[in-house]
This record gives structure tokens, C-alpha cells and sequence, in this order.
């Protein structure tokens, strides 16, 4: 077989039945990308004489007497094909994992093409830009500008990887090939519940290829979370690496491994694993009643009441619910449902491990290598010294890889063993064994005056945590948000983190927030319809101020700063935005038109300790070195961190050389979750560049005998009273004398400040089928000063098509035995470029009090608000209330349809 990969020839056979995606991969061409093996997302896009197609669906053998390109081929960073520079310069990208196959596709279209992409763009997935910025980037708008000497700050500068992702060669972490590397694969569990009786190993050993097959008895019997935080006592551990006993439907029961991932899986398929099935229960509030079945044993000392399933429970209450009900003019009272959705970030879960020099390195897709070298060490009792554990870039996260989850299995074998190890999610395995968003059932009592000052909030918030408690704690404290939000004297929580036989649900884009959100600011729309008030003239009026307490459920001191009225000003600006402009509804009398909107207040940290350390460097060629153990996922703090310290050291972010997310060359960072990757680690970069700019400017002052006041950071060199002073000259001097020009500093996430934002929709709902049109999309953020324009708003298009996802066609499928049915993207749907409107970002003019650069981290809180101000507008709309996520138009129909004959309704 013969055939032509970028202009160069090859006659490599494929093995047998081998797709191409793999066998380009297989010659070196890592730009190919895998998303889902399925042709549903298009990563792996490449062209076949001049016309795109899925390789991950294409087999290797079509390639014969062909010409193959990949992005690879399109352009060099030297000389970039038009789309490739178009897509830097929009920037049409974030994490960049789909970057490739987009521009591969998009690379080809005509113009008429370009005029409909809705349909020129359905095979190619994003989950991380909300789609604006690659239409920009289609359409060759430029967002990227050039920074002035220390002007860095509040410039769209490019991402430092910006012409690495556009060629494909950016690394990200299954982007290598490492001789001898042997491949894990696991075998799950059917049961939901079940013992495990016995397990022979005999077929599987004899599959030619196999190594070895690991069971709970090879393993380490120490318990641990996977879940990732500083302080690992807030979250439980319950979980073993590999255990005798199974919880859910995908539970890793045996892992084995091979030669070949083919190997690897036929020996799955040739264990035998005698189980006992137990009794399960799936439902959180079965799962609490006397006699359900319990998951972890009496024997636990992480379970607060392991007869009832309950990990965690809290109560707490300022004033007397009571009593403020009885002053109510009007009560609401409701009961909400927030399902499960997945991350579905498009690179999957995956690590490499191997031996270098008697150390154990992991190269693993995490949020955060500091703390996943911390639980390795801990299961397998290494020294630090003895582990590396460190990122290239990760396509996508969201919190989905705020867990350790792969590497540990990977750990494992080549501690075991000696050799590399690969372990790679497939899509299946991260619907059916990675922790989606807890489910959460919120019951919401409102009461207020005639005048709208509210007197009363009791909620009632029951959390389906699964089978293991990982994050089930932490998510349940920060619900109560969504409560502080508002003023009122009179507050009652009850909340429960419930233990079930179904997935364990993990850390998710507003993490934990997302969910109370959607109760309490459909329960404040209803509440306003029923008194007859504006719904967002009702929050104005009760929204808690600055000097106000942001009280939940408990009224003591805290550490959270709230200098800003933000809130109010986002209200104002969204009120505004949709009295007027949009699109026009489609024509007929079928369609009802309706307005919503939502608010949310995020903390720009967790409660929890966060720390990261930021070390910079001048170095020898004159650039500054700045390492920080943060992760860049599409988050863009990589480019933020960058900007502030090229703007406090006087030059231009060409000037900084970055270094990040490797426990071998950078500090302690707890990771890139909970908005702390600009906020603390920022604040960690800001202080180290400072110390190192006043180290320079002292040493200047001396070496040139002048008052270091009368010395300034010039781009290359310092001004000394007028006299510029190369720092290559500076650097010479001090050389001599010993004296390096460095500084490492660290920061913490405390005190904290908050950020907020409101979300406007107006839509339109057609009356016969349910489906839903969007045609305005605004929210207003107050995210302090603004680091980087185009990041911000594209952080709040990605959240908002994110929480559009979630709002209106991702549907995580459970059956009665607990096994998720729609494993793929296909089925579960989440939003392609057709299903996107553009959302209008207007940003509030304000300074952060604490924040670096006095900046806040915004990237989560985006979301909070969307799935509200959707199921509001459809209520204004349609007069039907649908408490219940995701609205789909199968499950609007019926009630749209009851509602032209009774009067307006609540639908569960």
C-alpha cells in the first residue's frame, strides 16, 4: 500500500481493520486528534485529495494511491495557510483541541459555504468558544492585538501556544510516542451492586500481548478521594483503586495490560468475574429511608450516617423561618431538578508513566499535577523525589479533571513493571465512569410583602453525590450562594449529600452553584409573577449590597470581600439590553415570544486553601522566565499570567518565556479550578514579578549611583535618571558578584472577593412542538478589571453555550439498573455550532479590591445563571412553569399542548 502524507510517500500496511485517525497518529502526525472514534466530533479531521473527512471513521486502507494532509501539512509556523492565521488572530480557539479539525474543515468551504454555517460546520464540535470566535475566525475578523512595553494588561494579546495550536504542534498529552509502551485497559462492572466472589485471570493471561491483570488484590489497599483539593480532609475517602466491592454500573473492576490496546481489551473481554449481586438504590431520597441498602459499611469514618446513605448533611438557618413566613403577603413554594450532565471535554481522560533514572513520571491530563503527585505518593509510598508528575496542554477540563482517575492505574503498572504505560478514556468511559454534575433536587420556600421585601427563604437541597463522596461535600457548602444573594432576614437551609448506586458525580463549571441557581432564580421569577412585580425590579430590590453580609445559612465571619456593586449594575445593563434589539420571531401564530433573566454571585476562590507560587527569572538571552505550576486547559490564564507580568516588568509578552504545570519545574500550585487560576495564581505571578522588578531596580540604583526612584523597568534595560541601562549589562555586573535576578513568591486564596453576573434571554417557543428559538442572548459580567478582552468574552460566550447545553439538549440517560444508555456525543447531544446563538457580553466598568491587577477570575460563574433565564423566559412566554432540566421540545409538548385548555400550569 502505497500512499502520500503531506508530500511525503509511505508504505506502511495498516493493520487489519485499523482507522485512519490511528494510523496517522501511528507515522507522527499527533494534530490528528481523538474526540469520540465515532465521527460525531470531527478532531480527527484531515483531507483526502482536497476533501475533508472523519479518520476516525475512514479506514487506513482508503488512503491507497491518495494524498493525506493534516494540519501538519496545511501551513508551517513560518509560512501559515490563511485559515491557520485567521484562527490565531480571532483567536478561534481556547483549549484548542478541536482547533485542528476545525480548521480543516473550514479550510475548504466556498463562499457560499461560509455564508451558512450552521450547515457547513455540523460535523465539527467545540465545547469551549460558544462558536463566535471560530465564525470570526471563518470570516477573517481579527481580535488580537500587540502590547506596548509594560501595557500588556487590557490588551487581547494572543495566547503564548496561539501558532502551535494552529499548526498542530501544540502537545497535549497523549502526543508522544515512547518505545516499549505497554497500553491498561479496564474492565467495568455490569452490576450497580455487587460482591465480588472470585476473579480468574487464566484466558485473559493466555491472550498473546498480555502482561498482566490487576485485581483488587494486586493493588495497594489504602483508601483515598479522587477528588482534588488542597486539603484532601474536606473530601472522603471512600474509594479504592481497585476494589472487592462494586457501587456502580462501570466500576473498575480488573485493568490489564499489553502490548496493544487490542490486546489489552480482548483480555478484558476473557476475564471471568463471579459477582453477587446486591441490593441497589438510585435515588437519593430512597437512598436515605430506613431499610435502603447501604453503600459503605458502619465501618466508615467518612460517612456521616452510613445507615441512610448520607455523606454529608447541613443545616443552618440566620432569624426564624417561621416567623418570617407569617409575615408574608405572598408564599412560593417549589420543588427543582437539576439532572446530571458530563463535561464532554473533548480530550478524554488519559496519562503516560514510565521510569528515568529510578523516578516515576506521569504525563497526565489533570487540573492540577501538584495534587495528583501528592495522592500517588501517598498510595504508592514514594518520596516526592521520587515522582514527576506534570501536563502539556489539556483539551478541556471544566472540573471534569479536577480528580485523579487514570493516573493511578498507570502509577501501577510501571511501578510494576518497569515499562511506559499508557491509559487512554475512551468517550464511552468517560460517560459511563467519569463524574458528571451532581444531581440536585432543590425544594424552595419564598415569602415576601406585598411591596416585594422578601421575609422568608427556606431550601431544601438533596444531592445525588453516586457511589463515591468525591467533591459530594465540597459542592453542598458552596450552594449556598445562590442564597447569600439575597437580603432577607429570615433564612433556613437543610441540604444532604446522598450516597447511590449510580456514577459518582464530581467537580462541574460552577461547581455546585449551578444547580441552587436554577431553583432559586426560577423560584424569585415565579415569586414575582405572583406579586405582580417585575421580575428583575424584584431583584433589585432585595439583592444584597456592598456592606451587606452574604449570608446563607449561617451568620458568622468570613473572609470574602464584597466592596462592589457589581450585581445591580449586571441587572441594570441586562434590563436595558432586552427592551430592545434581537431577532425577530419566526412568522406565524405558533410561536410565543417571552423574556428571562437570571443573576448569580461566584467567590473568586473556594473556602477551602488554595496556594500557588509563581517563580520569575531574567535570564542569560535576556528573557524572563515565568514558572508556575497552573494548568492551561482554555481557561487562558497561560496568557493572563504572561500579560501581568510582562506588564510589571516593563516589557511585552514576547519577552516572557513560560514554564507551567510541572512538579519538577515549577512550585506548588493546587490547580486550575474555582476560578483560582487567574485569582490566586495570578496573585502569585503578580508578587514574584514585582520582587524580581524591584530587585533589578535595586541593584540598578547601585550600579549606576543613582536614587532607585529615579530608576523605571525599560523594555530590554532600566532608566537611570535618564541613562538607559542595558540588562544584559545589569545582568554581566551582577554575574560577577553572584547575584541572580530571580523571585518566587506565594499567594493564597484568602481574602476572597466575589464575582456577578446576570443573563437576559428572549426567545421564542413554538406552541405545537416545543422547540425553542433563542433571539437575544446578553449577560453582563463584572469581572474587575479586564486582563484580556477577547478571553473574557470568550470565556462568558463558551460558559453561556455551555449552560445552554445543559439548559435545553443534553440529556444524560439512566436506565432502572443504573447503566447510562446514551454513551456518545451523538445521543447526548451537546450543542454544535447551529444550536449557539451569539451572545452580547457587556462588561461592568469596576476594580477588584483584592484580585491581582485587580482582576477577578470569571470563567466559572458565566454558566450559573443560563439554565434560569431559559426556563424564565419560557415561562413568560408560555404561562407554564417546567421546573425540570434539560427543556427538549419532546418534554414541552404535551404540557404546551394541556395549557390551550386549563389555566397556566407547573410541569415537574
Amino acid at each position: 500500500m502505497t500512499y502520500t502524507v503531506n508530500g511525503k510517500t509511505f508504505d506502511e500496511e495498516p493493520r487489519p481493520g485499523q482507522c485512519l485517525r490511528t494510523h496517522l497518529r501511528e507515522l507522527g502526525h499527533h494534530g490528528v486528534k481523538k474526540g469520540c472514534d465515532a465521527g460525531d466530533c470531527g478532531a480527527c479531521t484531515v483531507w483526502l485529495d482536497g476533501d475533508p473527512v472523519h479518520s476516525c471513521i475512514t479506514p487506513a486502507f482508503r488512503a491507497e494511491g491518495r494524498e493525506v494532509t493534516t494540519i501538519e501539512g496545511l501551513g508551517t509556523p513560518e509560512d501559515l495557510h490563511p485559515l491557520q492565521r485567521q484562527f490565531r488572530d480571532a483567536p478561534g480557539f481556547q483549549c484548542g483541541f478541536c482547533t485542528a479539525g476545525m480548521i480543516m474543515t473550514s479550510a475548504t468551504f466556498t463562499d457560499a459555504q461560509k455564508q451558512d454555517l450552521p450547515r457547513a460546520l455540523k460535523g465539527n464540535l467545540c465545547r469551549c468558544t460558544g462558536y463566535r470566535s471560530i465564525e470570526d475566525a471563518v470570516h477573517g475578523v481579527t481580535g488580537i492585538e500587540d502590547a506596548l512595553p509594560g501595557r500588556a494588561v487590557g490588551t487581547s494579546v494572543a495566547a503564548p501556544a496561539a501558532t502551535d495550536v494552529v499548526t498542530g504542534r501544540a502537545e497535549f498529552t497523549m502526543d508522544i510516542e515512547i518505545e516499549g509502551m505497554l497500553h491498561l485497559k479496564v474492565l467495568h462492572s455490569p452490576h450497580a451492586h455487587a460482591r465480588i466472589v472470585s476473579i480468574d485471570k487464566t484466558a485473559a493471561l493466555a491472550v498473546p500481548g498480555v502482561h498482566r491483570v490487576y485485581t483488587w488484590e494486586d493493588v495497594p489497599r489504602k483508601r483515598f478521594t479522587t477528588a482534588i483539593h488542597t486539603d484532601h480532609l474536606v473530601d472522603p475517602d471512600d474509594t479504592y483503586i481497585l476494589d472487592d466491592t462494586v457501587r456502580f454500573v462501570g466500576q473498575r473492576v480488573v485493568a490489564v495490560l499489553a502490548d496493544t490496546v487490542g490486546a489489552a481489551e480482548e483480555g478484558c473481554r476473557r476475564v471471568v468475574v463471579e459477582y453477587e449481586p446486591l441490593q441497589a438504590v438510585f435515588d437519593p431520597e430512597e437512598a436515605m429511608a430506613h431499610g435502603a441498602p447501604a453503600l459503605h459499611g458502619s465501618h466508615d469514618p467518612f460517612v456521616r450516617d452510613p445507615v441512610h446513605n448520607i455523606l454529608l448533611e447541613l443545616h443552618g438557618h440566620v432569624g426564624d423561618i417561621e416567623t418570617g413566613l407569617a409575615e408574608a403577603d405572598v408564599i412560593h413554594e417549589g420543588t427543582y431538578f437539576s439532572p446530571r450532565v458530563q463535561h464532554a471535554h473533548l480530550e478524554t481522560h488519559g496519562s503516560i508513566a514510565w521510569m528515568e533514572e529510578g523516578r516515576l513520571h506521569v504525563r497526565t491530563s489533570s487540573q492540577s499535577p501538584s495534587i495528583a503527585k501528592v495522592k500517588l505518593a501517598h498510595l504508592f509510598a514514594l518520596r516526592p523525589d521520587q515522582l514527576r508528575v506534570f501536563c502539556k496542554r489539556v483539551g478541556g477540563g471544566f472540573g471534569g479533571k479536577q480528580e485523579v482517575i487514570s493516573e493511578d492505574l498507570v502509577a501501577l503498572a510501571t511501578l510494576d513493571t518497569g515499562r511506559p504505560v499508557c491509559l487512554e478514556y475512551t468517550r464511552e468511559e468517560e460517560f459511563t465512569t467519569a463524574s458528571p454534575r451532581h444531581p440536585m433536587k432543590l425544594t424552595v420556600t419564598l415569602g415576601a410583602k406585598a411591596d416585594g421585601t422578601l421575609t422568608a427563604m427556606k431550601i431544601r437541597n438533596v444531592s445525588n453525590t453516586g457511589a463515591y463522596g468525591n467533591h459530594g461535600g465540597e459542592t453542598l457548602f458552596a450552594g449556598g450562594a445562590a442564597v447569600s444573594i439575597y437580603r432577607c432576614a429570615n433564612k433556613k437551609y437543610d441540604a444532604y449529600s446522598v450516597y447511590t448506586n449510580t456514577v459518582p458525580s464530581g467537580a462541574l463549571r460552577g461547581y455546585g452553584m449551578t444547580q441552587p441557581a436554577f431553583a432559586v432564580e426560577s423560584a424569585m421569577h415565579e415569586l414575582a409573577v405572583a406579586l405582580g412585580i417585575d421580575p428583575l425590579e424584584l431583584r433589585r430590590r432585595n439583592i444584597v449590597r456592598p456592606g451587606d453580609s452574604l449570608v446563607a445559612f449561617e451568620d458568622g465571619p468570613d473572609d470574602v470581600v464584597f466592596a462592589e456593586d457589581g450585581l445591580g449594575t449586571c441587572i441594570d445593563l441586562v434590563d436595558e439590553a432586552l427592551r430592545h434589539g434581537g431577532s425577530d420571531p419566526p412568522a406565524g401564530d405558533d410561536w410565543l415570544v417571552g423574556t428571562g433573566a437570571a443573576s448569580s454571585l461566584h467567590e473568586t476562590a473556594p473556602p477551602t486553601e488554595h496556594v500557588s507560587e509563581a517563580w520569575v527569572t531574567l535570564g542569560d538571552d535576556g528573557v524572563y522566565e515565568l514558572a508556575v505550576g497552573t494548568v492551561e486547559f482554555g481557561e487562558g490564564t497561560s496568557t493572563a499570567h504572561v500579560q501581568i507580568a510582562a506588564n510589571q516588568l516593563g516589557t511585552t509578552p514576547s519577552r516572557i518565556r513560560l514554564v507551567q504545570s510541572d512538579t519538577d519545574r515549577t512550585g506548588f500550585d493546587t490547580g486550575a479550578f474555582a476560578s483560582a487560576g487567574l485569582f490566586v495564581s495570578g496573585n502569585a505571578v503578580l508578587r514574584a514579578s514585582n520582587a524580581l522588578r524591584d530587585r533589578i531596580l535595586a541593584f540598578a540604583a547601585a550600579h549606576t549611583g543613582v536614587d532607585v526612584a529615579a530608576c523605571a523597568m525599560d523594555d530590554g534595560g532600566v532608566l537611570c535618571d535618564g541613562t538607559r541601562v542595558p540588562l544584559t549589562v545589569l545582568q554581566l555586573a551582577a554575574g560577577a558578584r553572584d547575584i541572580r535576578f530571580t523571585a518566587a513568591r506565594k499567594a493564597y486564596g484568602s481574602p476572597r472577593s466575589v464575582v456577578s453576573n446576570t443573563h437576559g434571554f428572549r426567545i421564542a417557543v413554538h406552541r405545537v412542538t416545543g422547540e425553542i428559538r433563542v433571539l437575544r442572548s446578553v449577560q453582563a459580567t463584572d469581572a474587575g478589571v479586564i486582563i484580556n478582552p477577547a478571553q473574557v468574552r470568550g470565556q462568558v460566550e463558551g460558559g453561556v453555550a455551555q449552560g445552554i447545553g445543559f439548559a435545553l439538549t443534553e440529556n444524560f440517560h439512566v436506565d432502572g439498573a443504573g447503566a447510562m444508555v446514551n454513551p456518545n456525543l451523538r445521543n447526548y447531544r451537546i450543542p454544535t455550532y447551529a444550536d449557539v446563538p451569539r451572545t452580547e457580553v457587556l462588561l461592568v466598568d469596576s476594580a477588584d479590591s483584592v484580585g491581582p491587577m485587580r482582576a477577578k477570575g470569571m470563567a466559572e460563574c458565566c454558566i450559573n445563571p443560563v439554565a434560569p433565564a431559559l426556563a424564565n423566559a419560557l415561562q413568560n412566554a408560555t404561562g407554564v412553569r417546567f421546573r425540570a432540566l434539560p427543556l427538549t421540545p419532546e418534554r414541552i409538548y404535551g404540557p404546551l399542548v394541556e395549557s390551550r385548555t386549563r389555566a397556566p400550569s407547573v410541569r415537574q
